[in-house]
């Protein structure tokens, strides 16, 4: 996917839903791979605390994985998010990094 520095910060401030239309929370930052010159994530703040009561503990935000993202329009659409949260002693490499 190519993208220019005006669409990368164009992210920053955008509200982030699950493709079930659930409000998962709002784009704070970006992460990028500069050697590829690639986002890998999106930094998430203003979370639903509904999604993750339990999960963030005192963290201010979570990192979501790029390749969850479906599309970038005037909102982020993720997969479903639900679906991905599982409890510490079940971490796997798809999970979200709070």
């Amino acid at each position: 996917m190519e993208t220019t520095s005006e669409e990368i910060t164009a992210l920053v401030g955008r509200e982030v839903y699950s493709n079930n239309g659930v409000f998962v929370g709002e784009v704070e930052d970006v992460r990028l791979d500069l050697d590829n010159q690639q986002v890998t994530g999106l930094a998430l703040h203003e979370l639903n605390p509904e999604l993750f009561s339990g999960y963030v503990g005192d963290s201010r935000g979570v990192l979501i994985p790029y390749r969850w993202v479906r599309s970038v329009g005037d909102v982020v659409l993720i997969n479903d998010i639900i679906e991905r949260l599982r409890p510490r002693e079940e971490e796997g490499a798809d999970e979200v990094v709070v």
